[in-house]
């Protein structure tokens, strides 16, 4: 079989699952998700185009840094639906998630910079708390971690 005849050939749910690396169950589901499309053979078979394959990448990386399915939805949903997405879609699309990400690594750097110590949530219960939140000043930014979480917008 020739490469093009190959990259032009359907997968079936289990050459899917077994290349992307996640079980049919997962392909079902992010079908009924709508994050994922397949056509059905005559004989009510489904078949993924192979460009299903760097989508379902995108939704297991984009889940694995906790990312919802409904920000991935959105996200592909950005991408065109009438042709394989180029590097240039894919660019834009990840363009939109920069500053997002940015300030998720900005909270996790804190979060490791600051976890021995205290997390900055004005509980007081270490005798350091003292140092980072006297008189428990933080109480007064509300509940939670001020120390680490940031209000965008």
């Amino acid at each position: 079989m020739s490469n093009a005849s190959l990259r032009h050939r359907e997968l079936t749910p289990g050459e899917t699952a077994e290349r992307a690396g996640v079980a049919v169950s997962a392909l079902h589901f992010y079908e009924r998700e709508g994050l994922i499309t397949s056509r059905r053979t005559a004989g009510n078979q489904r078949r993924y185009h192979r460009d299903v394959l760097r989508r379902i990448a995108f939704i297991r990386v984009s889940q694995s840094l906790g990312i919802s399915l409904a920000q991935i939805d959105r996200a592909l949903s950005s991408l065109p639906s009438a042709r394989t997405p180029t590097k240039a879609d894919w660019a834009r699309l990840s363009a939109r998630w920069r500053p997002e990400l940015d300030a998720r690594i900005d909270q996790l750097e804190r979060l490791r910079d600051t976890l021995d110590g205290c997390i900055g949530c004005g509980c007081l219960s270490l005798k350091s708390c003292a140092l980072y939140n006297s008189d428990d000043g933080l109480g007064g930014n509300g509940s939670g971690a001020q120390r680490l979480v940031r209000r965008v917008g």
